[in-house]
């Protein structure tokens, strides 16, 4: 069963079925194959994946994220971070990673993130000498490292699937991105250095004051989030129904930079996302049912348990699997299907759960940028009107610096944990 499941899913892959098709189908075929069990469990699984409060903050964040990316929130907090860095070596550059770290705090949605800071910063990138493909490489990887700044959908579905405090897992991805954006911020500054690049402009405390200012709205949303959740205010889910709520307001009535005609598509893309995903875990969580009846887990355990493997192989060989089917099969998908099989292993290393949780999050969001076929990459070549091609090498020192960022989370799981533990979690 485990076997058909597999090879049908390589074939229509190899066939560009969708994703979310090609992991249902090859479901079904495997079920089929077996003989042994009613075909009805397909259904069922689907309606359970998706029958979850926790999820319910998935199409909340999406929408929310929408109406950021066109509300004129994205340009504020640019124009922030750019007075903020702006007068380092490299600082136009770098401005995107701070940006994007506080955007995507914001925002939940790496795609948005991609989309929102891509649009933003690409073209000034590109007129102050950066060539198109680097622009492209720095958009890439500041995204990449976002996908850690909560909210994020990744790391609720995670919540929903390990039975982990999604609080938790908020608090504990801020260190981590900021560990990963320090990385690469220092690779910009010694090729900026290297490269003979002046500083884009020079330190104004009146115009950071400025921006600042200007930037207060958008910087509230966070505040009130966060605020909220980690202080047992709301929950994940209500928080994301106040995003909207903050967002709506502020692109609607303070900024008016959405139309009310506009106001309907964005609705509708928003729902089309949410089904998109929410279908996508319903069929991966046939294929994990599956897997789970096929005794991976335990086939697995006693595999590492052959190969000598402690928690830190445990932990590398997960990461590395994540950023492959990151950028092959989506997130979702990936952590739907594989989290439930490697959760007894987890626990037999005594791994910590929100330290998993975390590493498998931002392997997730390096593999959607992994060239040349991470989704984000291929969504900030369309932005530029690059090929993927051109890409290629300049990306790749930066998944190199991602990854040497991700080693130093895995082999450091402090980082992970003082926030969580500080603040009870």
């Amino acid at each position: 069963m485990i076997t058909v499941t597999f090879a049908a899913f390589v074939i229509l892959l190899i066939l560009a079925v969708p994703v979310a098709f090609a992991v249902g189908m090859a479901g079904f075929l495997g079920l089929w194959w077996s003989g042994k069990y009613p075909l009805a469990i397909i259904i069922q699984q689907i309606f359970l994946t998706a029958d979850s409060f926790v999820l319910l903050a998935i199409p909340l964040f999406v929408l929310a994220g929408a109406l950021m990316e066109t509300g004129g929130i994205a340009v504020r907090l640019v124009r922030f971070a750019q007075a903020l860095v702006g007068w380092i070596r490299g600082g136009l550059a770098m401005a995107v990673v701070v940006a994007e770290y506080i955007f995507s705090g914001i925002s939940g949605s790496t795609i948005a993130d991609v989309s929102a800071i891509g649009a933003t910063m690409i073209p000034p990138l590109t007129k102050a000498g950066y060539k198109p493909e680097e622009a492209v490489s720095v958009v890439a990887s500041a995204s990449a490292m976002g996908i850690l700044v909560p909210p994020c959908i990744l790391m609720i579905i995670i919540g929903a699937i390990a039975d982990v405090s999604v609080a938790a897992l908020f608090a504990g991805g801020f260190i981590p991105a900021l560990v990963m954006a320090i990385i690469i911020m220092v690779y910009i500054y010694l090729k900026a250095r290297r490269g003979g690049m002046l500083p884009s402009q020079s330190l104004s405390l009146r115009k950071l004051g400025r921006t600042f200012i200007d930037a207060l709205i958008p910087l509230g949303m966070p505040i009130i989030i966060f605020g909220g959740i980690l202080g047992g205010v709301f929950t994940p889910t209500e928080a994301a129904a106040i995003a909207v709520f903050y967002a709506a307001i502020v692109g609607l009535f303070i900024y008016r930079e959405i139309s009310w005609s506009a106001l309907p598509g964005i609705l509708i893309n928003s729902a089309v996302m949410t089904a998109t995903v929410c279908f996508l875990l319903g069929t991966a969580a046939v294929v994990a049912w599956i897997m789970a009846v096929g005794q991976v887990p335990v086939l697995l355990a006693e595999m590492l348990r052959s190969l000598s493997a402690g928690p830190v192989v445990f932990l590398l060989f997960t990461a590395l699997l994540f950023i492959i089917l990151g950028a092959v099969i989506e997130g979702p998908a990936a952590v739907v299907i594989l989290l439930p099989t490697f959760l007894p292993v987890v626990k037999q290393f005594g791994i910590d759960l929100i330290h998993y949780s975390i590493v498998i999050t931002a392997a997730v969001g390096i593999g959607l940028f992994l060239p040349p076929i991470g989704v984000g990459l291929f969504i900030a070549c369309g932005i530029a009107k690059i090929s993927m091609d051109r890409v290629l090498g300049p990306m790749l020192p930066y998944v190199i610096f991602l990854c040497l960022g991700l080693l130093i989370v895995i082999l450091l799981p402090w980082f992970t944990l003082i926030l969580p533990r500080l603040l009870k979690l």
